[in-house]
């Protein structure tokens, strides 16, 4: 018998699906991330996120399928990370974690990454 899954656990791909489009929200009107992503391509890096959110938490391995290894240093390298930046993706993902239907220990888990990710993420000094 295989352990339940935190993707199982959250609820799948529905639950990732809100959460993305929640953050997507909060970034559509954040005045420091939203420059940082064309809007051509919105849709498309709302689909990586919730594919990679899905692999990373158990669920289906469609983002490595799809795109390789995550490697998200390298994915982010193009953009400039430091403080404010941290900061303003944290913020929309807390809007979204808080909007989205989750149970609470399991949404503990989930923010307790994001602040991890973000920290892992930056790769600029503060000026």
């Amino acid at each position: 018998m295989s352990e339940v899954t935190f993707y199982e656990r959250i609820g799948g791909a529905p639950t990732f699906k809100a959460l993305v489009a929640n953050f997507y929200k909060e970034v559509e009107v954040n005045a420091i991330l939203r420059p940082m992503y064309p809007e051509e391509d919105l849709a498309g890096a709302a689909e990586r996120l919730q594919l990679f959110l899905e692999q990373y938490w158990g669920g289906p391995d469609t983002y490595s399928k799809t795109r390789g290894h995550p490697r998200l240093r390298m994915r982010h390298a193009e953009f400039h990370i430091a403080t404010p930046e941290h900061d303003a993706w944290l913020a929309c993902m807390h809007a979204a974690v808080i909007k989205t239907e989750i149970a609470e220990d399991l949404r503990e888990e989930l923010w307790n990454y994001f602040q991890y990710a973000a920290h892992s993420m930056k790769n600029a000094p503060d000026n």
